[in-house]
């Protein structure tokens, strides 16, 4: 994966790292052997981050990191003390809730490790995500099969396995899961309008609100336990009312379902809380505060049982891809600008810049020198791979090729994304430390 020495040393001490991490806090030994010391208790709270300046910033570890190590290009780089940090800030900010995170988010193994001790739950997209929480010692009832589109036999391998929480969001997906996983907690998906989100969830998931009521009538005929509804408010969503009004939502389906003898006991409110890109978002503890007064203002005190389901928030912040320049050249024509190539595009983890709706802050070795308008794309022989032609990106005339790049917030959705081998180019390597 490295092309030098000095990178396949930092890999082998990272994976020893987090072999270490891996092990299940308190296991001991059934064989009988002297412990000539006792050992410190493994601690359940995260080591203090080295945080940047301003959010989405360059996260000092990172930068020190970049200096001395030679990886492949372009790389990903984690900091999972942040990673650790955003977590223990949104569960300070929303004591009441139980964090499932969203591992699609970034499945890396070292981060799910850090997170699964410090007690979070695990919502999962497929059965290669159920097992490797199940690898990391996370015991089922962490889990939820969030997925409302599910193989028949994947709802039996989880059952198999110990999960008991599915979500759907049809009456077709619904008898799959009382075939395949009887007994079990269902919660309903909702169909929502993602206003203010900056890569807002489309119709693909979700169902209207008056379906969701018959839905869950049907699941208790169906032996289901009928446990609750959800949400997704969309992804980097910037509108904090955005919560309010889906709970408003919530609470009328808690009413109605009473109304027809089910007592629903669930709001997941799904993920939203954003990284810092390009523009400034609301602090951690500002959304906390939006849903905390949300749900007293909706339920008032018959408080719901809580879920949320972070992912871009706990660990977009915490990555940054380096790049390299592969050719900065010119058109001619009308339009002046420069085209800057990198070697990572959309489809080496980019995706989120579809629509240029997810607009990445850059760092260059020449930042603070002259700049000018530019069109940024990626390397591959797609006329699709183009980051962004219609915002406005300028970079230092001095960029040339074989500078490096730093891409920041990016530890989230890029490793995921990255296409196996299109055009032949490897997927994004990454690294945490």
């Amino acid at each position: 994966m490295f092309a030098s020495e000095p990178g396949r040393r930092a890999r082998s001490r990272l994976s020893t790292k987090s072999e270490i991490a891996t092990k299940p806090i308190g296991e001991a030994s059934h064989a009988a052997k002297p412990a000539p010391r006792r050992k410190a208790k493994l601690a359940l709270v995260p080591r203090d981050a080295e945080m940047p300046a301003e959010r989405g910033g360059m996260p000092p570890k990172i930068a020190r990191f970049l200096e001395t190590a030679e990886l492949p290009s372009p790389c990903l780089v984690v900091d999972v003390d942040i990673v650790a940090h955003n977590w223990s800030e949104l569960a300070r900010s929303l004591p009441q809730a139980r964090i499932f995170y969203a591992v699609k988010a970034n499945p890396a193994n070292e981060i799910v490790s850090r997170l699964a001790r410090l007690g979070s739950c695990f919502d999962t997209a497929s059965m290669g995500e159920i097992d490797l929480c199940l690898r990391h010692r996370v015991s089922p009832d962490r889990i939820s099969f969030g997925n409302t589109i599910k193989k028949e036999r994947d709802i039996a391998a989880a059952f198999a396995k110990g999960v008991r929480l599915y979500a759907f969001d049809s009456e077709a997906e619904l008898e799959k899961i009382a075939r395949s996983a009887p007994g079990s907690k269902v919660y309903c998906r909702v169909l929502m309008e993602c206003e203010g989100a900056e890569w807002p969830l489309s119709r693909k998931f979700g169902c209207e609100p008056e379906m969701a009521a018959d839905l869950l009538v049907r699941a208790r005929e169906l032996g289901l336990d009928a446990y609750g509804v959800s949400f997704h408010v969309g992804s980097q969503q910037t509108d904090l009312t955005q919560y309010d009004k889906a709970l408003v939502q919530a609470s009328a389906l808690f009413d109605t379902l009473a109304e027809r003898g089910i007592e629903l006991k669930l709001v997941n409110m799904g993920g939203g809380f954003p990284s810092r890109y390009r523009t400034d978002v609301p602090s951690t503890e500002a959304y906390g505060t939006a849903i905390r007064e949300a749900l007293v203002r909706r339920f008032g005190d018959r408080q719901p049982d809580v879920i949320v389901e972070p992912g871009r928030g706990i660990v977009g912040d915490a990555g940054v891809i380096q790049s390299e320049v592969v050719l900065v050249s010119e058109k001619g024509g009308s339009d002046q600008r420069r085209w800057v190539y990198l070697d990572v595009g959309k489809f080496h983890g980019l995706a989120e810049t579809m629509d240029e709706a997810i607009k990445y802050r850059l760092l260059t070795p020449h930042d603070g020198g002259e700049t000018a308008p530019v069109v940024l794309a990626g390397p591959t022989c797609d006329s699709a791979d183009i980051l962004y032609e219609k915002a406005d990106y300028r970079l230092p005339t001095a960029l040339k090729a074989g500078d490096k790049v730093c891409i920041l917030a990016t530890g989230a959705y890029t490793t995921t994304y990255s296409a196996v081998a299109f055009n032949g180019f490897p997927p994004l390597a990454s690294i945490c430390i």
